[in-house]
């Protein structure tokens, strides 16, 4: 009697979608309280009453009370039921599967992964809820088939006493199943809340501990100074405001801190940077997409963007609606798989390459990072997504096909740069194993991230019911698709990067030679004439 409705609450104006669970058991409200007051007063408008199942499932859609309406009655079990068969809205939302069992036979395995992440989580306490919950389920079940045995009883004739005792002992049955329902959503809302902030496990070859502990696989290129260099080097700052590349003004006007106006020879180089590594995925397979920059809040949490204990949140949130600003392309890709079922034999593994605008709050940074255009609020990006059967051969396979992408990129544009198997202090939520790739950006004499490329194994497939079977006509045994993702090009972080990189003594910028058909031929960008 499960089913995902969509609608408008009439009496706030507010557009909105939730799992309903129309059950005259359900006891966990889904929405604000407020919503069902306004939805109340809406139906009362109308004319007609909300059935007590109904409100106390904290579930009440306008559309029900219209249809209600139209037929001049209150609204009953069988009305929610009929009108949840009809609703077209489900595939925006999702149920996460927790893999409880696992986590049940590795209790402290799962916590001290946990732990070594940084990641604040009770699995002792998930696994208790889980196994009381698995018992209440089975009595649940028991109770069913009671109830089934003596409905079989009712029929046919027999004398009233006999009858009325089987009433009675209906009673009872039914309300020990209410009971049990009650407790067995209970126990589902506590398992679930505390599951989401168990992260995923992590590749055996991952590094301990907190960024310093970060593995160097490999270094291109030497790093340029102002010794190798002939001359002292300027930071992308300096080099700008020579060339007149960023406008930083106009952009706190309009928007405020952190945001700014690329212009004259930072815009085009922004444009042949998109255009050129979304060029070079393709011929690699990648199938290029530009995804919607708005997506619901739902699939930011299915992907697993959840800070830390104590960290703030880098989603953008828009008021009065279930939208978020998208932090990466990353979402919105795996989105467009939620609730699909591959078939693997013909749709895995799945490259994708895709062009979008990543928004982040940028709480909590600060120092030199922070200075220019290393950090900002909004900026454009190539980012690599990718689907793998439930396979960790094939996942990892799939992770050291997406580095080398991007490892030949930076070859490509010429710039020193160097590969970290990060740690587990480093991997958010989702990760499996992450690896970072820094460019030395000789102004700020550092090196500085400027992609990254990780395995998620299942985890958001988890979350956004993302599964395959091998064939079409497979019945059953369906398993959670692995997801990976990399960015191709972060264009703030590469524009630093190649001002820094391939400045001259005379303030002038050589531009990669990869990129000039792209600029119109320019091979340079000059100071402007005085």
């Amino acid at each position: 009697f499960v089913a995902s409705l969509g609608g408008i609450c009439s009496g706030c104006s507010m557009a909105w979608s939730l799992n309903a669970f129309l059950l005259p058991t359900a006891s966990t409200p889904l929405v604000a309280p407020r919503h069902v007051q306004n939805l109340e007063a809406a139906a009362s408008g109308n004319g007609c009453q909300l059935s007590s199942h109904v409100a106390a499932s904290s579930v009440v859609l306008a559309g029900l009370i219209t249809w209600s309406k139209s037929r001049g009655r209150q609204l009953r079990r069988r009305d929610c039921s009929r009108f949840a068969a009809k609703a077209t809205d489900s595939e925006t939302l999702v149920r996460p599967v927790f893999d409880y069992a696992y986590w049940a036979d590795h209790v402290e395995e799962v916590q001290k992964n946990a732990d070594n992440r940084k990641f604040k989580c009770d699995v002792a306490e998930i696994v208790r809820l889980y196994q009381e919950h698995r018992t209440a389920a089975f009595e649940l079940q028991q109770m069913a088939k009671k109830r089934n045995e003596h409905s079989k009883l009712m029929k046919g004739k027999m004398e009233p006493d006999q009858r009325q005792k089987l009433i009675e002992e209906g009673k009872q049955i039914k309300e020990e199943i209410g009971a049990l329902e009650e407790s067995v959503s209970k126990l589902e809302d506590q398992m679930s809340y505390l599951a989401v902030a168990v992260p995923n496990l992590t590749h055996p070859e991952t590094p301990i501990g907190e960024e310093d502990n970060a593995t160097v696989v490999r270094i291109n290129g030497e790093p340029r100074t102002d010794d190798n260099a002939g001359f002292k080097l300027r930071d992308h700052l300096e080099i700008g405001a020579l060339l007149d590349l960023f406008d930083f003004e106009s952009g706190g006007k309009v928007s405020g801190q952190k945001f700014l106006y690329f212009k004259n020879g930072a815009a085009l180089l922004e444009l042949a940077l998109v255009q050129w590594a979304t060029h070079e995925a393709v011929k690699r397979g990648f199938r290029p997409h530009i995804p919607p920059d708005l997506i619901r809040s739902s699939v930011v949490a299915g992907c697993g963007f959840n800070p830390r204990d104590g960290e703030a949140t880098q989603i953008y949130e828009v008021s009065d609606s279930d939208l978020c600003l998208a932090g990466t392309a990353e979402i919105p890709m795996a989105g467009m798989y939620m609730n699909e079922t591959l078939i693997a034999s013909k749709d895995l593994p799945q490259r994708l390459v895709a062009f979008g605008h990543a928004f982040r709050t940028e709480a909590g940074s600060s120092g030199s990072e922070s200075r220019g255009i290393y950090r900002l609020h909004q900026f454009s990006k190539v980012e690599l997504f990718a689907l793998t059967r439930a396979d960790m051969d094939e996942s990892n396979k799939m992770l050291e096909e997406i580095r080398d992408l991007e490892e030949d990129l930076f070859t490509k544009l010429g710039l020193c740069f160097r590969v970290l198997d990060m740690p587990t202090e480093e991997l958010g939520a989702p990760a499996y194993r992450k690896y970072d790739m820094e460019a030395w950006m000789p102004g700020m004499q550092k090196w500085g991230e400027i992609s990254s490329c990780s395995s998620c194994t299942d985890f958001q497939a988890r979350r956004l019911n993302i599964r395959h079977k091998e064939e079409y006509t497979q019945k059953g045994n369906l398993e959670y698709a692995h997801t990976l993702n990399g960015t191709a090009c972060a264009v703030p972080r590469m524009i630093i990067s190649i001002l820094e990189t391939f400045q001259n003594e005379d303030g002038s910028v050589t531009i990669p030679e990869v990129l000039r058909p792209y600029m119109m031929g320019i091979e340079a960008l000059k100071p402007p004439e005085k």
